[in-house]
């Protein structure tokens, strides 16, 4: 049985199911999970290597639903068996019977095509079963051992995908996935502390001096300015530390990881912008925002590719 996966906010916003489970037709449903979605940086942009596109969108498909289980308002009272039913369907591919689902019929493909493991994945689904029991981090070495699960698997995956299978690359990838997830969770505090979540380490709240209080209120202080400050230049040293990993892989990705870099960067300038007053108003990256990391990311691995990059400027603007 296919289940429905996307209806994020109402049903105008649901991803339709594809018409039949017709292998090319189930690459485009993945496609359009993730183009629902908003991220900071382009995913499975026009940089990456053509063959390769669908295929990240089936990798990121996956963990995007999963995702969605964990976080999303319409799976509320069901998101344990959601998630455990995901997994099950992940394991049937692997090792059952041919799946029936759209997302895994691609991911089957992938899997086989570039001889994926399973752990990575295992290890998402795990990362986002914690977000249905863990609601607090003590330290930052807690929040590095959530993003370990939830976000550094997909740099993994992504490499793999792209036929780099060197472990020492995975350093490099470790610490520009974890850096994108923590300036995610930094850019949405007010909204996960809603769902009952505070990411930032309980460790720096009390050492600068602000309280959960201050995010129910959504307090602007001194406080929360130097809380903001310090956990922007943490995540930047993180990212700093993956910026070799768009240097040591070729055209087919070093874009792609270029986009995810200055992405990572560009939310955690407009989230130093909001400064005190981050808990009020929530950064986004608009439209000028992408196209700026676009011709940023061109400009530093891509000297080959500006015609590319001027087309998906004129796309994103347009």
């Amino acid at each position: 049985m296919i289940h429905r996966i996307g209806d994020r906010k109402a049903p105008a916003q649901a991803v339709p199911l594809p018409p039949s489970l017709e292998l090319e037709a189930c690459y485009r449903y993945c496609e359009a999970l993730c183009r629902a979605h908003h991220h900071n940086f382009p995913v499975a942009s026009i940089f990456t290597r053509s063959t390769l596109r669908k295929h990240v969108f089936a990798m990121f498909a996956f963990a995007r639903a999963a995702d969605d289980f964990a976080d999303e308002a319409s799976y509320e009272g069901r998101r344990a068996s959601e998630l455990d039913r995901w997994e099950e369907l992940l394991h049937e591919t692997y090792y059952g019977r041919p799946p029936e689902h759209p997302v895994f019929i691609a991911l089957a493909d992938t899997v086989k095509r570039f001889s994926l493991p399973i752990i990575e994945f295992t290890q998402l689904v795990s990362g986002f079963r914690t977000d249905l029991e863990a609601r607090r981090y003590a330290t930052w070495s807690d929040l590095r051992s959530y993003t370990r699960q939830a976000a550094e698997p997909v740099g993994h995956l992504l490499l793999y995908i792209g036929g780099y299978r060197a472990p020492e690359l995975h350093a490099y990838s470790d610490d520009l996935s974890s850096g994108l997830a923590i300036a995610r969770l930094i850019q949405d505090m007010p909204s996960d502390w809603e769902r009952g979540r505070v990411y930032i380490p309980a460790e720096d709240l009390r050492h600068f001096g602000v309280t959960e209080a201050d995010i129910a209120s959504r307090r602007a202080s001194p406080q929360v300015g130097a809380l903001v400050r310090y956990l922007v230049a943490r995540t930047r040293a993180l990212l700093e530390r993956g910026r070799p990993l768009a240097e040591l892989v070729s055209a087919d990705l070093a874009v792609e990881l270029a986009l995810m870099w200055h992405g990572g960067n560009r939310i955690l300038d407009k989230i130093a912008d909001a400064g005190p007053d981050l808990f009020r108003h929530r950064p986004r990256i608009n439209a000028a925002d992408k196209a700026l990391v676009v011709m940023r990311a061109v400009a530093w691995r891509g000297e080959t590719l500006r015609p590319r990059a001027i087309d998906l400027v004129r796309r994103t603007l347009g």
